[in-house]
């Protein structure tokens, strides 16, 4: 099969900065893989993930499991629902992750009293213990990123936003 000519992709009606391809985002070739929001985005949470993963391994902790440590240390209990909203996982998501944590000593689960329906996630005293050493994780990913601190802090708000933009589903 023949490649098929590098066609510009039409530029948009308006200068917009809105527009899907619009500007440096790829206009001239808007499949470029390093042109994709998307793709570097993937490339950074893949880079990030791999960089705790010593600090996350000297807890006994994966990267999933450390994320919803973090929001239960905020605010145990709290429902399964409340959880998986907060990480934005659905519940074939959630079920197997809370599985393993509950296997490892550092949740239980049960139903809440006020409503069967429900169920609570609680953190154990296990869990609780691995908080005062997992304070430290945090400053040692900042020493990581060669950027300023406030650049850090802006682009994760960027982010919050561009998730917030894009909504559920």
């Amino acid at each position: 099969m023949a490649k098929p000519a590098n066609v510009p992709f039409p530029a948009p009606d308006t200068e917009s900065p809105a527009h899907p391809v619009a500007g440096p985002l790829g206009v001239d070739n808007p499949l470029a893989l390093d042109r994709q929001l998307c793709f570097a985005l993937y490339q950074a949470t893949n880079r990030i993930t791999r960089a705790y993963r010593p600090l996350l391994d000297a807890l006994g902790l994966t990267y999933p499991q450390y994320l919803a440590l973090m929001v239960l240390w905020e605010g145990a209990p709290m429902t399964v629902g409340d959880l998986g909203s907060r990480l934005d996982l659905d519940s074939g998501t959630l079920t197997p992750l809370l599985k393993r944590m509950e296997a490892a000593g550092l949740v239980a689960r049960r139903r809440d009293p006020a409503d069967e329906r429900r169920v609570l996630v609680d953190l154990t005293p296990a869990a609780w213990g691995l908080r005062d050493k997992a304070l430290a994780i945090p400053g040692a990913m900042l020493c990581r990123f060669p950027v300023p601190l406030d650049e850090v802090a802006d682009l994760r708000d960027r982010l919050h936003q561009l998730a917030a933009a894009l909504g559920e589903g």
